[in-house]
């Protein structure tokens, strides 16, 4: 029997919370022609003469504010992710399948893993990008380096591709018992705010499936919570550029339900499973703060999935869905 492996892929950090780290990651990330889908005689002036002059020292600012002593919140997360999955397997008898992580910009790398993995012998690879929702920047770019690293590599391994997986009864079940056990421990806010990262609203227009995925998401948690409309609204977060994106935006909607007399929200990003910059610094500070100067009293900040046992077992299960036995 070939040997199996499954391979966790989320976007990518910088390596240290420092501006030098943070331009080599900016310069690999923003140079994906899938993040930024401008002509590239277009965007690489900008992105090399301004962008990487000005925004490294600020965002390094904010990757110190959440930085942990055991490195980026994202990769931790995700390596612990990858163990315990590994662990899970075995608890169910598969001693067999190998658990790999890997970003697809920055360390480790996803070329760099699968090296690894042809390495040990790995004849068939499960890719499961933890990106809930296909979007062509996140999961379509993750793709790419799939297809770059197997054109290098002919005949060498085969590829089982997971898409997306919004309305996947574990990954929902997962969503609706961690903020169920949020407000059991730390009270219920007067309304739940679902936030997704944002992408140009010009994308979606040309087809990408990403709003709709986000929808589905949100439509089945608030379904499983039993929550009344006028008790959730979901929002996109992570703006960049001018460009409009897509809406309602989510610090904006916060500061606006402050303003209208909501004393009380909880915030929870479905579209991230691990707690990363965009969720623990842009949420569950800069958010809080926002609210919080508009008028509001209390702002629960509802933790990524990360390490939760039923989201690991959700993760077992979608990719044993990917595998004929």
């Amino acid at each position: 029997m070939s040997k199996t492996a499954i391979l966790l892929l989320n976007l990518g950090t910088p390596d240290a919370p420092t501006a030098p780290a943070v331009r080599r990651y900016l310069a690999e990330f923003l140079g994906d022609p899938r993040v930024v889908e401008l002509p590239r005689w277009l965007w690489l002036p900008i992105l090399h003469g301004i962008i990487l002059n000005t925004r490294p020292a600020k965002s390094a600012e904010k990757y110190a504010k959440i930085w942990t002593p055991e490195g980026s919140p994202l990769k931790v997360h995700t390596e612990r992710q990858a163990k315990l999955l590994r662990g899970l397997l075995g608890s169910r008898g598969d001693k067999d399948t190998v658990v790999a992580w890997a970003m697809r910009h920055g360390n480790p790398s996803t070329a760099a893993t699968l090296d690894a993995l042809k390495q040990q012998g790995i004849r068939r690879t499960v890719v499961l990008p933890l990106y809930p929702q296909y979007a062509g920047s996140t999961t379509a770019s993750a793709y790419d380096a799939i297809e770059a690293w197997r054109a290098r590599n002919p005949g060498t391994m085969e590829f089982v591709n997971v898409r997306s997986y919004p309305d996947h009864p574990g990954y929902i079940a997962a969503l609706v018992k961690s903020i169920r056990d949020h407000w059991e421990t730390q009270g219920r806010g007067d309304k739940l705010v679902m936030s997704f990262h944002g992408i140009p609203k010009r994308v979606v227009d040309r087809g990408d499936p990403y709003a709709d995925e986000c929808r589905r998401t949100a439509e089945r948690l608030a379904a499983g919570l039993g929550l009344a409309p006028d008790r959730w609204q979901f929002t996109f977060q992570s703006r960049f550029g001018k460009a409009e994106w897509l809406q309602p935006y989510t610090q904006p909607t916060l500061e606006q339900m402050a303003r209208d007399g909501l004393k009380s929200v909880d915030v929870i990003c479905p579209g991230f499973p691990a707690d990363c910059l965009e969720t623990l610094e842009e949420i569950a500070l800069e958010c809080r703060a926002a609210f919080l100067d508009c008028g509001g009293k209390e702002f629960g900040y509802i933790p990524c999935l990360n390490e939760r046992n039923d989201w690991i077992a959700a993760l077992a299960d979608i990719a044993a869905q990917q595998v004929p036995n």
